[in-house]
């Protein structure tokens, strides 16, 4: 019956959808007068807005560098995905990378523009506080699994507490704490940036999460793993890093890609805190009165773009959940 329903459902309205979104929509115009007449979607408001959507406050004549910084990041990432160039390389060049992506995007070096970090915004800094924390925020959770598993009681209460507590608040309120309270604790005339203080909250609520899962696939371990490891006079870092931690991460990587996911989403609340990222760069885009009606259609074309990335690392978590599946059965 339900299944009917919907089917039901979708005869209704697909028409009536395609007719909106495609046949009747107004898809390029210099005059929003044009769309008040339409009958149809206004996707010229993304045409018209689309670089203040894309990089918000950033220097219209320097969009390239945030076309370029995007590009960077996209490219390494598509990188990243064959199995063949994964080792602790590539996490440097990722650090590397990052790097050479905050000083495109800053400025001040080799005759670029400076540009603070207050212009920033948009998708670059959106994917910048996406990579930050995921590469900042992964090395933090493998120390986290492996304090909170260690014999010195000390290390293990440390590691326990920043969990749990971290866990315990939602983001935005770690947010709010890194960018309102963070700053008043700090010594007089001692100042960090937003952006930083953003992305260090960030990183900690990422770690926090990612730990736990790293912690399950640890304990996924075979104690002969570990006895093995003993026998041949391996070190604890020897054995950690050449025998357990691999083994450990190949178990639990569908699950951290997750996680990934889960981060590049959560990038959306910096602009509750004054970020612009690209949705509140979309956000300062539908300010203008001439188009602020046709804020749906700017929404969806967001919209798209999240699904895009989010569906593309959804689909690759499911390819490498299979491969590595058929690789333990064989």
């Amino acid at each position: 019956m339900l299944t009917l329903l919907a089917m039901w459902a979708l005869f209704v309205t697909i028409p009536d959808f395609i007719s909106w979104a495609f046949i009747n929509a107004v898809w390029q115009t210099d005059d929003s007068k044009d769309c008040q007449v339409a009958a149809g979607a206004c996707w010229a408001v993304i045409t018209e807005k689309h670089r203040v959507m894309l990089f918000g406050t950033f220097p219209y004549d320097e969009h390239w560098r945030g076309v370029l910084a995007i590009a960077i990041i996209i490219i390494l990432a598509v990188i990243s995905g064959f199995k063949r160039f994964w080792s602790y390389r590539l996490f440097l060049v990722w650090l590397v990378a990052t790097a050479l992506v905050f000083l495109l995007l800053l400025g001040g070096v080799f005759g670029l523009k400076p540009i603070g970090t207050y212009q920033w915004g948009g998708l670059p800094l959106t994917l910048l506080l996406f990579v930050g924390t995921v590469v900042g925020g992964m090395p933090l959770a493998v120390l986290l699994a492996l304090g909170r598993r260690s014999s010195l009681p000390a290390i293990k209460a440390l590691c326990i507490g920043f969990i749990e507590i971290i866990r315990g608040v939602p983001l935005i309120t770690v947010l709010f704490m890194a960018s309102l309270m963070f700053p008043l604790f700090m010594p007089e005339g001692v100042t960090i940036n937003k952006l930083l203080r953003a992305e260090i909250g960030m990183i900690m609520f990422f770690a926090a999460y990612a730990a736990e899962i790293v912690r399950g696939g640890l304990q996924a371990i075979s104690l002969g793993q570990y006895e093995a490891a003993e026998a041949i006079g391996l070190s604890y870092w020897q054995k950690t890093n050449r025998i357990i931690l691999p083994q450990a991460l190949r178990i639990v990587l569908p699950a951290l890609m997750s996680d990934v996911i889960r981060a590049f989403k959560n990038t959306t609340f910096v602009s509750i805190i004054g970020l612009f990222d690209v949705l509140g760069a979309t956000a300062t885009a539908l300010e203008d009165l001439l188009w602020v009606r046709y804020a749906l259609e700017a929404y969806i074309f967001i919209f798209i773009l999240y699904f895009v990335f989010c569906f593309s690392m959804s689909k690759y978590s499911a390819h490498l959940e299979r491969d590595l599946s058929e690789g333990r059965n064989l």
